[in-house]
């Protein structure tokens, strides 16, 4: 990252968003211009592109409705909250599935649905 320069973020469970581009090398270089998109960094869940396609599109809905306001730390924060809920969503009509391969089994949306046979 450029010296002096913060980056503000916002790092929810599942949505990271960070004001920043990523450079040649795939570092963070903030920017007062550019919203960066993390969804599910620690592969919770398994996802179709249908549905991680949801996510981009509510993303871009949220930024485009924000034009022309401040970027701040609650903008962003209330953005990825959002989205939060989209993904809780998503997990409870069952368009994404918890990846029990995961790391780590946290179940942070809810006890996983099993199907009666």
């Amino acid at each position: 990252m450029t010296d002096n320069a913060m980056l503000l973020k916002s790092t929810t469970r599942h949505i990271r968003i960070f004001a920043a581009e990523l450079d040649s090398v795939g570092e963070l270089v903030p920017s007062s211009q550019v919203l960066t998109l993390d969804v599910d960094p620690d592969n919770e869940f398994n996802w179709s592109e249908d549905a991680l396609q949801q996510v981009y599109r509510k993303f871009d809905e949220y930024v485009e409705a924000n034009a022309g306001a401040d970027l701040t730390d609650y903008n962003l924060r209330r953005i990825g909250s959002d989205l939060e809920h989209l993904i809780r969503s998503l997990l409870q009509k069952g368009e994404i599935s918890y990846n029990l391969n995961a790391r780590v089994a946290n179940y942070s949306m809810g006890l996983p649905r099993v199907e009666a046979q």
